[in-house]
């Protein structure tokens, strides 16, 4: 299969290094021409993925010089806020009936929509998802992971499995791809609570406690917008939650860190060197929920302090703070 990777990040590097070892022929879109020649000169990633060797098989191409007219997959490895943009570049020029399949984890300012739902109005045909706990820097060194891909059409669903799956990458299929997006943007803003519970030097209660009454918003608010319980319980919801709230490859874990030590929000990218998806996904989750008149604790604390209005110390009197009530509501 040909295939366009749109992103030179980790994750688009660490995928399309899967893709070439699958088989397939892969080509990666970069910001600049310089970018491309220097990726194709060293067959490393060193900013993103440093150590890890891809494949010379893998060609870098730059955005302005690429052709997709013969590429039967496109992949978006790009920042969520990116997403639109970028699947109306690629509209015009993919191929009529190619799949399109989105590894962004977030939802978009201002719409409040899902990468898939921006990538179909832009290009007029639906993207499958891929979600998971898939830190690029365990897939790229082949440490066994899995994952969900899905779509409303089973057999694009049973396609892109086919086309991915191998020894080191399982992957499972599912027609819930609200659930599925939403597991993995929503999960987001919940590292960067248990990031700033570590970073003020709490211990596994509180990491614990934070994690599953996080699940239980997070998956309050998907059930409220469509999505299916059992994916919130899979792979896509608690497996990429646990993972991302306790993996040192974390970028939002660490973005909890560094706020929790003084860090102002509006350094943070800097800081930790790569887009944390769970700074702006904090905000969207926020209009969200009172769009849809719910309550996020947990979110909502992390948006406040992203908006200066708390500290990370004055979250937690906040939490702790709350009304008593059953667990179960």
């Amino acid at each position: 299969m040909d295939v366009t990777v749109v992103g030179s990040g980790s994750w688009g590097s660490a995928f399309s290094r899967l893709l070439q070892r699958r088989g397939h022929r892969v080509q990666v879109l970069t910001m600049t021409t310089a970018e491309a020649d220097e990726l194709n000169r060293r067959h490393e990633n060193p900013h993103f993925l440093p150590g890890v060797a891809l494949p010379p098989e893998v060609r870098f191409v730059a955005m302005d010089e690429a052709e997709l007219g013969a590429s039967e997959l496109v992949v978006y490895a790009v920042p969520t806020q990116a997403v639109r943009a970028v699947a109306r570049w690629v509209g015009p020029r993919r191929a009529p009936g190619s799949l399109q399949l989105s590894l962004a984890k977030g939802v978009e300012l201002g719409t409040l929509e899902r990468p898939s739902q921006a990538i179909r109005e832009e290009t007029g045909d639906s993207a499958a998802v891929l979600s998971g706990p898939n830190h690029a820097e365990e897939v790229a060194r082949d440490m066994p992971s899995a994952t969900v891909v899905a779509s409303a059409d089973d057999e694009v669903a049973a396609r892109l499995q086919a086309a991915i799956m191998c020894e080191t990458f399982r992957v499972y299929t599912n027609s819930d791809v609200l659930g599925v997006e939403f597991c993995g943007a929503a999960k987001n803003p919940i590292a960067v609570a248990v990031g700033m519970s570590d970073g003020l030097g709490f211990g596994d209660n509180s990491r614990a406690a934070l994690i599953t009454r996080s699940l239980a918003e997070v998956t309050r608010l998907g059930l409220a917008m469509g999505g299916r319980f059992e994916t919130f319980a899979g792979l896509a919801g608690i497996g990429d939650l646990i993972a991302t709230c306790t993996s040192r490859h974390s970028r939002n874990r660490r973005a909890g860190e560094l706020l929790a030590q003084g860090v102002s929000p509006a350094d943070l990218e800097a800081t930790v060197g790569q887009v944390v998806e769970g700074v702006p996904t904090a905000r969207a989750l926020h209009d969200l929920a009172a769009r849809l008149g719910l309550e996020l604790p947990v979110t909502e604390q992390v948006y406040a302090v992203l908006e200066g209005h708390s500290t990370a110390a004055e979250t937690v009197q906040r939490l702790m703070g709350r009304e008593a009530k059953r667990e179960h509501q």
